[in-house]
């Protein structure tokens, strides 16, 4: 049996452009292949956001994530995440309470703190760098909204009422926000010690609430599976190029299908960075280090994030590990 055998998988995808399609291809292609994982059993299709990045089109989550839940009919599709210092917690409420209305049982919130990284993108936005240090406060009143406890006498509607599932996206501290609200959390790491410094902190910190009675960890991770080790690692190139070309340029670009041979000493730095922490291999390599993975920080569900220029690739991959996680199995009975 595989180490993977019964774990939840799910999926986020940030709407990465490929070189040569326009932007518009790029979200029909985040809608066609929330459809496949559909198919291949996994638990969510989330949606990420970002602003005035180059090579990223995924701006506005909560209206990809209608159109992914208008051509789906069993994922759940949600936020990885909306970023709340971007908006006013009343019409995120609103927003969410739309979707849950519409597609009710199916919708999740994950809730992150990041601001634009410019100041130009922070000044078009309408917030000021010092935004996400009230993201605390931000959370508690987009809740406040859905459980009808505010005292500002403002409603959400629709939204007030409604049982949508907040996650929280933690870096550092959110972990320890994400147990004092009583949350779910999720949570990536490249450094394995404080990964799971972190998770036993949220554990041991957790508060129950009307969102979670007990800790619940979202584990996210980079991961390819080919049929040959070299295979599955040439799928994570293209993103770590992307990653050590913005690192170098101030621009991130679209993937390429290929990474260029001449790469300075620096970009040779920045790329090999990119790749660690990533797991790829075989099938069987891929699930004992993922699945060791899980087993450490005895985490309830996984959030798979990579990007690859060739998508069909990437599909084979997410087939893959599905069949490790025993999900296709259960989509073709």
């Amino acid at each position: 049996m595989a180490a993977l055998t019964g774990v939840p998988l799910s999926v986020l995808d940030r709407s990465r452009t490929r070189a040569g399609e326009t932007e518009a291809e790029t979200l029909r292609a985040t809608v066609e292949l929330a459809q496949q994982v559909e198919e291949l059993g996994y638990k969510r299709f989330w949606v990420s956001e970002h602003h005035s990045v180059p090579g990223v089109v995924g701006s506005a989550p909560t209206v990809l994530a209608a159109a992914i839940a208008a051509r789906t009919s069993r994922i759940r599709v949600g936020t990885g995440g909306v970023m709340l210092p971007n908006h006013q917690p009343l019409v995120v409420a609103e927003q969410f309470g739309v979707l849950e209305s519409l597609y009710p049982g199916r919708i999740d919130m994950g809730l992150g703190r990041s601001v634009g990284f410019t100041n130009g993108i922070r000044r078009a936005l309408g917030v000021e760098k010092d935004a996400a240090e009230d993201f605390a406060a931000q959370v508690q009143e987009l809740l406040g909204y859905f459980t009808g406890t505010l005292q500002n006498q403002v409603h959400a509607r629709p939204g007030e009422g409604l049982r949508i599932p907040p996650f929280i996206l933690a870096v550092g501290e959110g972990a320890h926000l994400a147990a004092s609200l009583g949350l779910p959390l999720v949570i990536a790491g490249r450094d394995e010690s404080a990964l799971l410094q972190l998770v036993d902190d949220y554990r041991a910190e957790f508060q129950p609430s009307t969102w979670a009675p007990r800790p619940y960890v979202v584990l996210a991770v980079t991961a390819a599976v080919a049929e040959t080790t070299e295979e599955a690692r040439q799928l994570l190139l293209p993103e770590a190029w992307a990653s050590a070309y913005s690192r170098t340029r101030g621009v991130f670009p679209p993937l390429e299908s290929s990474v260029p041979g001449d790469l300075t000493a620096k970009e040779r730095e920045l790329f090999e960075q990119s790749l660690r922490g990533q797991i790829y291999g075989t099938p069987d390599q891929v699930d004992e280090a993922l699945g060791g993975l899980v087993r450490r920080t005895a985490a309830d569900e996984v959030l798979i994030t990579t990007n690859t220029y060739d998508r069909a690739h990437l599909v084979a991959s997410y087939t893959a590990l599905a069949e490790l996680a025993g999900t296709r199995r259960t989509v073709s009975d």
